[in-house]
């Protein structure tokens, strides 16, 4: 089953604020999905901490 959680990230090429939807139950994964603003091919990276926490990172895609 799909859980989906609302997060504010910052766009790493624009800037602005955005409001995503990340799927945390499918662990560890890395996906790219434009900016809604810029449309700036955003990388996202979720992966657990040791106490099983979804961590979220952006990145831009030359980086």
């Amino acid at each position: 089953m799909q859980e989906l959680d609302e997060l504010i990230i910052t766009c790493p090429y624009c800037g602005e604020a955005l409001d995503v939807l990340i799927d945390t139950s499918a662990g560890a994964q890395q996906y790219y999905e434009d900016c809604a603003v810029c449309c700036a091919p955003i990388l996202f990276i979720l992966s657990e901490d040791e106490s099983g926490e979804m961590l979220v990172d952006v990145k831009r895609d030359d980086e």
